[in-house]
């Protein structure tokens, strides 16, 4: 059977078919890639050949209620080093870069891990350059090692806040070090110092890396968090938005320039209400001794216009970070500047006794009179007036007398007739032992004891009149802080309105609108917040009758508060002098709580001074300091300049003060009453933040002038010879120097 073949035509038209099937595949497959998918692999390509930088956002400022800027930000350049380039960077140069070993934790089990020794890269690949240019810097080791390990997405900052000179240095001269940048970052600055520092707080960087934000970035540039106080509480509304940076690569990997940049968006602006003029008046007047707190109250809404604290601190020194040395050196301090003496809790003394006169009118002791034979016993203990040491007593007594001589006898009777729940009824409704809402740090809310108090703290204890009598006078287990006694007097001098302490007046966004929260209303709004109203419990003429014993003690002979008197103005107030232990140290605590003018009350005052021997001698002449100046302030009569202020120090904290006086200030008389003689422990307000602490330098870390590390650039691996030199035999030529490493800066 004859097999029928294909012609030669046939056969070149076949072949011709397939070629045409073939090119039309190959073009359908290049149009599918290059057009139909075009846009998803060129977005490819444009990813791999940059890097993205996440800028750090701006924060908002801190200003006072006219506006003034209290905390702004300035630009930090910081000399950064991000390890990873680092390490890349010494692989290209070197080669393998030397490993280190350590112990890790690997699925809950302990393992041996090695790691690239960041350590001799550093110090042998980029110190020597560094010491050529006389920038290099002592730095901690164990930092740096830890740094790697735990925030590689997150550059090292090796030099933080680089003067001009070293900043011209790096500016000059190319330094060549892969990894090596200088940075620009907003840091806070306060702009006056330590002033209001425990109110402003301070920020550091955060404790933990977002490691989900941090994958979205090449390189991630971390936000400041606020660690304490203002910076802290309104953290969410100062923080802004942060920006983008896009670097280009070229074809081997390096980064080269600038693509484009998204900046960073500032955070809004936190109004205050403190007025700065009369925050420094108050802390001017602090400054006259070494422990004290102290606080400047409106009346008529609660706005706290001025709250200070000495010892006190500059919030400058933990920016951007603290060094160790002075961390330890604040912390050892004895006089404890961290603490905001103005928000701890300590015995008010006298002072207390607005509440008692208060919880006994709530009982309709209105015209109650009670004797003053030098004290009052209770079970086996007799509880004596102060004036009994003074060898006489003050008779038989009202109400508004007492009030005026400050009598413990009269007091301790009055109390027990009223109960303690009426005390502790009256207390709560002026804040006393409550929280005041202001998030400042370590705030302590004191103690208003009584039977429930008792049971919980002490049940080996039970509730007696002897610790009716202690509570009546502000002794015993009682605590109270300057802020809750301020708000307490507060309520006495507006007629009956308790308010809530207000801090912060509005938050604005950088256009001038009011921020707001997630309804859509605002944010923080500027009406004043009532606690209670104290008319619901007692008359406006009950009130106006502890008023009156009120400015009986700072006007009439014999009071105890004549101190605080000033001229053309008629002021109101109460003495308090109290036994405390602060941390085993026995101490005696004076108070002055006061507001002017008596009619129309324009300010509260509310002093305590640790180591002040009377209440009225050293509390009551910086109530009346503080006083004196802000009327005439508002008067036109006197100029208050804010201007930068260096820490309160003093050299022995524990200093006794007899009196205070200023110059040209008022020395009026007033019956100095003596402490009680039972103690309380106080609760201080203490700073737990954990701000950013930059560590003293290390032996591996010490590399100032270390000699440089002369390496040699490995051999270049045998060439192997090429097919036509293996065909032909061909000679082989000899081997070409290795290209010398392409130096970059990052």
């Amino acid at each position: 059977m004859n097999r029928r073949r294909l012609s030669p035509r046939l056969r070149i038209q076949f072949v011709g078919l397939l070629m045409l099937l073939g090119m039309t595949a190959l073009g359908s497959r290049l149009w599918w890639i290059q057009v139909a998918h075009g846009a998803e692999w060129t977005a490819q390509i444009r990813g791999s050949s940059q890097a993205t930088v996440r800028i750090p956002s701006v924060r908002g400022e801190i200003k006072d209620r006219n506006g003034l800027t209290l905390v702004q930000n300035r630009a930090s350049y910081e000399v950064d080093f991000y390890l990873p380039e680092m390490v890349k960077g010494y692989r290209e140069r070197f080669g393998p870069p030397p490993l280190a070993e350590h112990r890790a934790i690997i699925s809950g089990m302990p393992k041996d891990v090695k790691e690239a020794d960041i350590i001799r890269i550093v110090n042998d690949g980029i110190v020597p350059r560094l010491n050529d240019l006389d920038l290099a810097r002592d730095y901690n080791s164990k930092d740096l090692e830890r740094h790697y390990r735990n925030d590689t997405e997150v550059p090292y900052s090796y030099i933080k806040d680089i003067d001009f000179s070293t900043m011209a240095k790096f500016s000059e001269h190319d330094v060549g070090l892969p990894g090596v940048d200088i940075a620009i970052k907003p840091v806070r600055s306060y702009v006056y110092g330590a002033l209001a520092a425990h109110l402003l707080g301070y920020v550091g960087a955060p404790d933990d890396t977002n490691k989900e934000e941090a994958r979205k970035f090449t390189f991630y540039q971390g936000d400041v968090d606020g660690k304490s106080n203002i910076e802290k509480a309104m953290d969410d509304y100062l923080r802004g938005k942060p920006g983008v940076r896009y670097l280009r690569r070229n074809a081997k990997g390096t980064i080269d320039g600038v693509l484009r940049e998204e900046p960073p968006q500032q955070g809004a602006n936190v109004f205050l209400t403190i007025d700065a003029r009369i925050q420094a008046i108050t802390d001017e007047a602090l400054r006259a001794v070494s422990r004290a707190g102290a606080v400047v109250v409106d009346p008529n809404n609660g706005n706290i216009l001025a709250m200070a604290s000495v010892p006190s601190f500059d919030p400058n020194t933990f920016i951007p970070s603290i060094k160790a040395k002075d961390w330890q050196a604040l912390r050892k301090d004895e006089g404890d500047p961290l603490v905001n003496r103005a928000v701890s809790a300590l015995p008010p003394g006298s002072t207390f006794k607005l509440i008692t006169s208060l919880a006994g009118l709530r009982k309709n002791l209105t015209n109650a009179h009670y004797n003053c034979g030098g004290g009052v016993s209770y079970g086996d203990h007799f509880f004596q007036c102060w004036v009994n040491e003074k060898h006489y007593t003050h008779g038989n007594i009202g109400l508004s007398e007492a009030i005026k001589v400050s009598c413990d006898s009269f007091f301790y009777q009055f109390g027990n007739a009223a109960g303690i729940q009426s005390i502790d009824t009256v207390g709560k409704m002026l804040g006393i032992g409550e929280e005041s809402g202001l998030q400042l740090t370590g705030e302590q809310v004191g103690n208003l004891p009584g039977p429930e108090w008792m049971q919980i703290h002490h049940p080996q204890e039970r509730w007696s009149q002897a610790q009716t009598a202690n509570v009546s006078i502000g002794q015993g287990y009682t605590l109270v802080s300057p802020l809750q006694l301020a708000m307490a007097y507060v309520t006495i001098a507006n007629g009956g309105t308790c308010y809530y302490p207000r801090l912060v007046d509005k938050v604005l966004n950088q256009d001038g609108s009011p921020v707001l929260d997630e309804h859509g209303k605002v944010a923080v709004p500027q009406t004043p917040r009532m606690r209670s109203d104290l008319r619901r419990e007692v008359t406006p003429d009950q009130i106006e009758l502890v008023r009156k014993g009120l400015w009986r003690v700072v006007n009439e002979d014999g009071g105890t508060g004549g101190r605080g008197r000033l001229k053309n103005v008629q002021v109101a107030g109460k003495t308090g002098t109290a036994q405390a232990t602060d941390r085993g140290h026995k101490d005696t605590v004076a108070w002055f709580a006061c507001f002017a003018p008596f009619d129309h009350p324009k300010y509260v005052v509310a002093v305590m001074v640790q180591g002040g021997e009377h209440g009225g001698s050293v509390a009551g002449p910086v109530a009346t300091r503080i006083l004196e100046r802000t009327l005439a302030m508002d008067e036109g009569n006197f100029d208050m300049q804010v201007a930068w202020a260096p820490p309160a120090h003093h050299a022995n904290p524990f200093s006794m003060f007899k009196d205070v006086s200023y110059a040209g200030g008022n020395l009026g008389a007033g019956d100095e009453e003596s402490a009680d003689a039972s103690s309380a422990d106080v609760q201080m307000a203490s700073d737990n933040a954990a701000p950013d602490v930059e560590q003293e330098p290390d032996a591996q870390g010490q590399v100032s002038k270390r000699p440089r590390v002369v390496r040699a650039a490995p051999a270049p691996p045998p060439r192997q010879p090429n097919f036509f030199e293996r065909l032909f035999g061909g000679k082989r030529p000899a081997p070409q120097p290795a290209p010398t490493p392409v130096r970059r800066r990052f």
